[in-house]
């Protein structure tokens, strides 16, 4: 008989692509999967179902939205109110862990009945709240399970009072999921080194990458003297570097279009465009709505740079190596890194393809866009470097990448 894998995800099946491909992954090597994942985002929801109609795995779904589920997202936030309470006044580290998961997690309990639903053989997922979910399961069926950790759960935000009691909850969380787990997954390098410092596991490194696109990207660049700049995640907000690249646009008076995919926070769509009609009044700064995981490879297609502009205020931040440059390159565009110890490696292995500059160093971003825009040989030449690199090493079907996942999950079902 097949294996069992109960992938597990707190978020949406279209803002999680890790456990996404994780589950196709496992699909076609012929294991029998199952999804959990959760529904609380209108239009991640509407994603959900475009990415579920090409798949054939199982799927069941742990839904909180306020309009569609308002009796689970009233009990869960009043939950979740109480235990942090509890947690507040006992502390993160004597609180017993249901409370602290409670604390954490808003669906903690029901992503746990999910799972448990129907029989598996292991247990494998990620994404913040889901993590005592997984060992929750895996502890209650004695079955085995696997944690991907796909950032630095516990300095994943500012150190602000709120945030330190959420990374307090982390860590309680993080001591005892990872030391039982067969094994732990990473999405970069820094981010296994810092779990392995901190509590002496090794994570296999798995990186954000996608399937190679069924055509090859056009690598011409934009004509006339501008580009054309994008940006894509889950939310357009301030300090993600973006107010970098309007103004390295407007020091370097290059004109152009900067392209922006997400959903803004309120009322910054009107600030970034107010600095740059003073900064940049050459740039026309577009907006995008949230696509499916499926699409966004194709999305960046007729564009010039791609921009991976994680700031250094946040710890994570600073570890992380997100979806963004591996959809670039994939997409045969031009890379702006800010030099953080999550992306570096990667800007040094594209070459001619990155620009490599640090966090608000406006002048050095303006200089490498400058050379681009005056010299389109040279920026078709870093377009079919960044499409080749993608080709050799970075794409999901490379043996460093799914074929790393497939191993250990091997190895750990037999």
């Amino acid at each position: 008989m097949r294996a069992r894998i109960c992938v597990i995800t707190a978020g949406h099946l279209a803002t999680c692509p890790r456990m996404l491909k994780a589950a196709d992954a496992l699909a076609a090597e012929g294991y029998a999967v199952r999804v959990v994942s959760t529904r609380h985002v209108g239009w991640a929801t509407a994603a959900d179902a475009e990415v579920r109609a090409t798949r054939r795995w199982a799927w069941s779904v742990v839904g909180y939205d306020e309009r569609s589920d308002r009796a689970t997202y009233l009990r869960s936030g009043l939950r979740q109110r109480a235990a942090q309470l509890l947690v507040r006044s006992m502390g993160a580290q004597r609180c017993p862990m249901g409370i602290v998961a409670r604390a954490y997690s808003r669906v903690y309990p029901e992503l746990v009945r999910a799972a448990l639903a129907e029989p598996a053989d292991f247990f494998y997922g990620g994404t913040t709240g889901a993590l005592p979910a997984i060992a929750a399961a895996g502890k209650h069926t004695k079955v085995r399970y696997a944690v991907d950790l796909e950032d630095f759960h516990s300095a994943e935000q500012d150190e602000s009072p709120t945030a330190r009691r959420v990374h307090a909850l982390a860590a309680r969380i993080e001591h005892d999921v990872l030391r039982r787990a067969t094994f732990l997954t990473a999405s970069s390098a820094p981010i296994a080194s810092a779990y392995r410092e901190r509590y002496g596991v090794s994570p296999v490194v798995v990186n954000n990458t996608f399937p190679l696109p069924s055509l090859p990207p056009d690598l011409t660049p934009s004509s006339g003297d501008g580009l054309r700049l994008y940006w894509f995640s889950q939310t357009i907000g301030p300090q993600r570097g973006l107010e970098d690249a309007v103004e390295a646009m407007g020091r370097a008076d290059i004109p152009g279009e900067l392209h922006l995919r997400g959903r803004a926070s309120p009322g910054y769509m009107d600030a970034i465009r107010q600095l740059g009609g003073v900064c940049a009044p050459r740039l026309r700064i577009v907006a995008h709505e949230p696509a499916s995981p499926d699409a966004m490879v194709d999305l960046c297609r007729g564009l010039d740079v791609g921009l991976a502009l994680e700031q250094g205020q946040v710890v994570n931040r600073q570890l992380c190596l997100t979806n963004k440059a591996f959809t670039y390159v994939l997409a045969g565009l031009a890379v702006a890194f800010t030099d953080t110890l999550g992306q570096r490696a990667l800007a040094h292995d594209l070459g001619e393809a990155a620009i490599l500059y640090a966090p608000g160093d406006v002048a050095a971003l303006a200089r490498g866009l400058r050379r681009w825009a005056d010299d389109k040989a040279l920026l078709a030449r870093a377009k079919g470097a960044s499409w080749a690199a993608a080709q050799r090493r970075w794409h999901w079907e490379h043996a460093e990448q799914r074929g790393a996942l497939l191993r250990v999950v091997a190895n750990a079902v037999g």
